[in-house]
């Protein structure tokens, strides 16, 4: 893998990992973590051996603390909206990756790092973590996703709640209103993280991909839409080797071998 100035990319088996490194700035985010982002997903797209990426922070205190507000408290009004786009952009491309991306909270996540970790397909979180969109408390709003994402992920009124009054919350109550999944002691929080990867990595890569489409695509289109377009890729899941392998394979009462060929 590439070197960068400010993420760590590896790889572990069928697993990439995307830690952001800047420790010193609790891994706040600027212009050149999300281009640095950017090229790292694009060696996951090009290595088709990766099933599962993994996003988490270094330095043991953060995520990602948030935007990095003294880059933006320079910027005029259309060089921020340039910095709320490339951070929406880079939401987007993770979202529309054919592999799931799981976000491993590890400290702070707040602000934009709350709204990195809801463009990722699901978010694990340590107990000592802390989530939250603050920048109502700067006199702003959230500018990369968080009065999108949020609503749809927790519903309308605690997403009012919470961008109105910049509350920040723990990692347990962010699992009671359905924002993260799952809670860990921080010394457990990797090894169940990988441990989650590598159930998904086991599975069919076209299914994966499948099943991402259908939930996020599907979410926001009348049902009758939304079943339809579940159709399509439930049959091109039989299209698949992986698909007729999956069948076989419990047919014949053995663990099925999926290779994740998409033809």
């Amino acid at each position: 893998p590439m070197a960068y100035e400010n993420i760590i990319y590896e790889t572990e088996g069928n697993v990439a990992v995307i830690r952001f490194n800047r420790p010193k700035a609790l891994n706040a985010v600027n212009l050149d973590v999300v281009k640095d982002m950017q090229k790292a997903l694009d060696e996951v797209e090009a290595d088709p051996s990766i099933r599962v990426l993994i996003l988490t922070g270094e330095g043991g205190k953060a995520f990602v603390a948030g935007a990095d507000i003294s880059l933006m408290v320079n910027l005029s009004p259309l060089q921020l909206r340039d910095f709320s786009v490339a951070l929406h952009d880079l939401g987007f491309r993770m979202e529309a990756l054919p592999i799931p991306v799981i976000a491993c909270v590890n400290g702070f996540a707040l602000g934009g790092g709350t709204e990195i970790a809801m463009a990722c397909d699901f978010i694990y979180a340590s107990e000592d973590s802390k989530f939250g969109q603050p920048e109502i408390n700067l006199g702003i709003i959230p500018g990369a996703g968080g009065t999108q994402r949020l609503p749809r992920l927790v519903g309308k009124g605690m997403a009012k709640e919470l961008c109105m009054t910049g509350a920040i919350i723990s990692a347990q109550e962010a699992k009671e209103i359905g924002l993260v999944n799952k809670v860990f002691p921080a010394d457990k929080l990797w090894e169940e993280t990988l441990k989650t990867a590598k159930i998904m990595a086991s599975k069919g890569r076209f299914s994966l991909m499948a099943a991402k489409r259908c939930i996020d695509r599907g979410f926001n289109l009348e049902l009758r839409a939304a079943c339809g377009l579940e159709t399509d890729q439930f049959a091109l899941c039989m299209a698949s080797p992986d698909g007729r392998e999956g069948m076989s394979a419990f047919l014949e009462k053995r663990k099925p071998e999926f290779k994740g060929g998409l033809s």
